[in-house]
This record gives structure tokens, C-alpha cells and sequence, in this order.
């Protein structure tokens, strides 16, 4: 150890600083823990992902494993059993491991299998969110948010307990994990946690009582053809009072399940719909590039265009349109990067109806029946019969 720059003691130059108390861990101990797992895996033959570094794969012939790492948790899979079982006794001969068999918790999410595929809920940590509320009681709402104009920064008066706020805002964040039905009510409550108000504090609280009424809801995912992606993408044009910047939202699927979703308010003013429709098109097109990398290393490689479906035809016009007119100079690097994927048929761009536009959940507040019909449409449901008194 050194003293550090500025505060060096001519009188005292080798004294060092005295550690009164260790935090768990230091800045660069994930850093060096990933380097050791990752060397020794190496050894393994395992190599990792360029899309995802915490992935981890190794494909000898027809021998295939996947194995993903969060800390000190992994995930582990293969084609085989014998070829598990080999690769789990190679790591415990290096690290201390616990095999926990088949997955059914990681990270806060319950795993739940079921005749007709899997269902991810949030069932554990729901509860604990509600009761840090002190609304263990409350009445359920039926949706997360109202459809009123979005929440201004500085409407009411400030909020007595901005960490307790900022204490449920994040914890929230967490629940989207499982619950994409409150991405965007979360979005909205997380953009104000620098300065909470009663208003914003009375929105945080609806968000509570919509998980009371849903505590048994979570993602089903089912078995599926993995040959195409496709995406729905919105925005909601100039919706916030403080800025006028627009909401972003989209959703991907592969096949029937959904694997990506999105709400967060552009970082830019845009000044007509279509051009916020537009940079939220570029934005989902990064997405499911990404997917189509991810995709292919674990060999299931896409074939098909990813489609895009958006309700703003204005916005499907410009990638047709070759000519990039004084109003779009500005968001050229957007239009480019989508019509070269379309003009490379990897990407099409077409036109859904308002109606059936199911990224609407991710960018505004709805009525209750098309909230729900649209939830449902995003497979967040309650448990199949078989495991509805599962904790």
C-alpha cells in the first residue's frame, strides 16, 4: 500500500492508511474472481461469448455446454448428462461448489417447470417489496398506472423520505426482471428519484397495490420454433412536460416467447412522431442484432429477416426512401443503420395497427382492458392449475 496523492506525510513517508473496516470485497475483486474462473475454464475448453461475457461455451463434436456465471452463481447445461457431470467435477476439484440440481432460483426469479414449458415469477420477492412499503394490507389496483398525462418534476410538494423512495424505486427495478407489465410504470417513478414528490411517491404507491392484486403472475415461456424474431416498437411523441422528449418502448420475441423488452425516455428532443418512432426502430433493430449474435453462437443461427412491426407509417417511409430530406439530416446515422439492415434482408420494417401494437404496455398508461389484453398477448399470466399452490 501507498499513501495516496495529496496526502502524503513528509514526516511519516512509509506510514499507509490503517483499515478500520473491510467492505465485502474490493473495487477490482469481481474483476479478478471472472479472470480465475475464466483462465480455468479455459483449460476446460470453454470460451466465451463476445455477445454476453458472462456466457461460457464449449462444443466438441456434438458434445455441447452452456455455462453462465453471475458472481459466484452459475448455470450450467449440456447435451448430455455424463458431459455435466464431468465438467461439475473438474470445477469442484478447482472451487468450492454446492450442486443445487435443477434450476428452480437464481438471482430472485423462481423457476417453475410445468407440462406446457416454464414459468419465471418473482413470488419470494414481491412480498418483501409490499411490506418495505409498510402496504401489507393495501387494496390491489388493477393496473400500475393511470392513463393521465405522464408526471411532472415538479408538481406537489417534495416528498418527507426521499431514500425511502429511492429504496422502493430500485427495488421495483429488480421486480421488471420477471414482470415486464411495469416496466413502464417503473420507468416513470425511477426518472424523479433525484427529487421525489407526494405525486410521485402516490404513483409509486399504485405500483404496490397492482403487484398485491398479481403477487401470482409471472413470464410463461413454452416450447417454440427459434427460427424468427420478432418485434414491436412505439413511442409516445414528446410525452414528458419538463423535456417533451419521447418514451420509448419495444418488445422482442423469439417464436411465441418474449426475451427482450425495453421502456426509457430518449436521451434527445425529437421533433416530429416519426422521428421518435424512428429512433425507437433503430433501437430495436441494435436489439435483435445483438439476439442474432447471441443466437448464433449457441447454434441456433436465425435465417430469417427479424421482423419489425411499428404503427407510425411515416416512419416505415423513411427507410424506403433513399433521399434523406433537411428535417431527417439529423437522425441520418439512425436511418442509415436500419436501411442497411433492410437493404441486406435482415430486417423488415412493416405496419401494425394502434390496436395490436403490444409495445403500447411500454410507453404509456392504458385502460384496463386493453392493459390486460395486452399483458396477456406478453404471456404474463398466473401459474398453470398444476402449480398454482407452489411457493
Amino acid at each position: 500500500m501507498h499513501q495516496p496523492v495529496g496526502f502524503r506525510d513528509p514526516a511519516h513517508p512509509t506510514h499507509v492508511c490503517l483499515l478500520k473496516k473491510s467492505l465485502y470485497g474490493l473495487k477490482q475483486a469481481p474483476r479478478a474472481w471472472y479472470m480465475r474462473f475464466a483462465d480455468y475454464v479455459a483449460t476446460l475448453g470453454f470460451t466465451h461469448s463476445k455477445s454476453d461475457y458472462s456466457l461460457f461455451i464449449d462444443q466438441n463434436g456434438s458434445d455441447l455446454a452452456y455455462l453462465l456465471l453471475y458472481v459466484d452463481y452459475i448455470i450450467l447445461t449440456a447435451s448430455s448428462d455424463a458431459l455435466r457431470q464431468s465438467i461439475m467435477t473438474s470445477l469442484s476439484t478447482e472451487f468450492a461448489m454446492k450442486d443445487l440440481r435443477s434450476l428452480s432460483y437464481f438471482l430472485g426469479i423462481d423457476v417453475t417447470r410445468h407440462a406446457g414449458g416454464l414459468f419465471l415469477s418473482q413470488r419470494k420477492y414481491s412480498p418483501e417489496i409490499i411490506e418495505r412499503a409498510g402496504m401489507a394490507s393495501c387494496k390491489p389496483s388493477p393496473t400500475p398506472v393511470d392513463t393521465k398525462p405522464k408526471m411532472s418534476a415538479h408538481a406537489s410538494t417534495p416528498y418527507e423520505d426521499p431514500s425511502h423512495y429511492r429504496s422502493l424505486a430500485g427495488a421495483l427495478q429488480y421486480l421488471t426482471f420477471a414482470r415486464p407489465d411495469i416496466s413502464y410504470s417503473v420507468q416513470q417513478v425511477c426518472l424523479f428519484m433525484y427529487d421525489p414528490r407526494e405525486e410521485h411517491m402516490h404513483a409509486l404507491k399504485r405500483i404496490v397495490r397492482y403487484i398485491q392484486g398479481t403477487l401470482d403472475h409471472g413470464l410463461h415461456l413454452y416450447p417454440s420454433s427459434t427460427s424468427s424474431l420478432i418485434s414491436y416498437t412505439d413511442a409516445d411523441w414528446g410525452g414528458c412536460p419538463d423535456t417533451r422528449r419521447s418514451t420509448s418502448g419495444y418488445c422482442v420475441f423469439l417464436g411465441d416467447n418474449l426475451v427482450s423488452w425495453y421502456a426509457k425516455r430518449q436521451p434527445t428532443l425529437s421533433r416530429s412522431s416519426a422521428e421518435a418512432e424512428y429512433r425507437g426502430v433503430a433501437n430495436v433493430v441494435s436489439e435483435s442484432c445483438w439476439l442474432h449474435n447471441l443466437l448464433l453462437k449457441l447454434n441456433c443461427p436465425i435465417q430469417k429477416a427479424t421482423l419489425v412491426y411499428c404503427d407510425n407509417v411515416s416512419a416505415i417511409y423513411l427507410y424506403g426512401n433513399p433521399i434523406n430530406h433537411q428535417r431527417t439530416k439529423h437522425i441520418e446515422l439512425h436511418i442509415h443503420f436500419v436501411r442497411e439492415k433492410v437493404a441486406r434482408g435482415q430486417v423488415r420494417v412493416l405496419h401494425v395497427p394502434s390496436r395490436h401494437q403490444l409495445a403500447d404496455i411500454f410507453t404509456k398508461g392504458l385502460p384496463l382492458v386493453l392493459f390486460i389484453d395486452l399483458r396477456d398477448n406478453l404471456s404474463i399470466r398466473r401459474p398453470p392449475n398444476s402449480i398454482a399452490g407452489v411457493c
